[in-house]
């Protein structure tokens, strides 16, 4: 269970415990992104806020590998609908925080949720970015790939330069299962431990999201949750932040860099 201290206490206890460890996991989600400007899940032009979408199904049902195998060009709508909300965003100073850590901590990784590529945009160099990357597209049938800034370079669905097959995003659509190696290189992460888990940003709802917390208060690992909103790793966690993730991330680095 986490203690309850207000923000000025909590704030410098993660700095200790930071001064402690050597090997840190951040855990991220759509909060960490939402100071650049991104929406969160709910918020993704409204898509997410309505039953069904003007074309009469659920967003999930549109935005699934069977729908994209099957229509296309219905997927791609709403992924160009998604691509230019986020079009333009730059990295925040959280993900900006997290970069800078990485130079005086033996082991940081970060496994985010979010499809934006900001973490690796900010200089994070070990992301397990476990639903995929927006900006990076494949070809449905034979090896092309290419990476795009911006969608609107796009003739929706875009065709394969080379096969003339569909051109997808590299993201795990509704239904579809998470890339193996991706999972293979968490799970080798997880089993090394870390000495702090921080769950940032995130509401944990996939059980691969929790696990890596549940994991670590298992073992007896630092664990820091900060987000606005309780969510499922809530009651798990030692301490934890009711702050917006990039406020919160400054804080604790200012405080843990003028405690050295």
């Amino acid at each position: 269970m986490h203690t309850v201290l207000n923000n000025d206490e909590a704030i410098e206890q993660i700095a200790q415990m930071l001064a402690r460890s050597q090997s840190i996991l951040f855990i991220t989600g759509a909060g960490i992104s939402a100071d650049s400007g991104l929406p969160t899940y709910r918020g993704i032009g409204g898509l997410y806020n309505v039953n069904t979408t003007e074309d009469g199904m659920p967003i999930e049902r549109a935005l699934s590998g069977e729908i994209m195998a099957r229509r296309p060009e219905l997927t791609w709508k709403y992924l160009g609908q998604i691509e230019k909300n986020c079009r333009g965003a730059r990295p925040n100073r959280g993900h900006e925080v997290i970069a800078e850590m990485q130079d005086h901590f033996e082991r940081l990784w970060v496994l985010t949720q979010n499809v934006d590529g900001l973490h690796k945009a900010a200089g994070v160099r070990n992301v397990i970015d476990i639903h995929g990357d927006l900006h990076h597209l494949l070809c449905t049938r034979c090896a092309y790939r290419c990476t795009v800034v911006d969608y609107s370079e796009l003739s929706l669905p875009p065709r394969c330069p080379d096969c003339g097959a569909i051109v997808r995003p590299d993201v795990v659509l509704f239904g579809e299962l998470l890339d193996e190696r991706k999972v293979e290189r968490l799970f080798t992460e997880l089993n090394k431990g870390f000495d702090i888990v921080f769950s940032v940003g995130t509401s944990s709802v996939f059980p691969y999201i929790a696990e890596p917390v549940r994991f670590a208060a298992q073992l007896r690992s630092a664990t820091v949750e900060i987000n606005p909103d309780v969510s499922r790793v809530t009651h798990l966690v030692d301490l934890r932040l009711a702050m917006r993730a990039t406020p919160a991330l400054d804080a604790v680095w200012r405080c843990y860099l003028d405690d050295k």
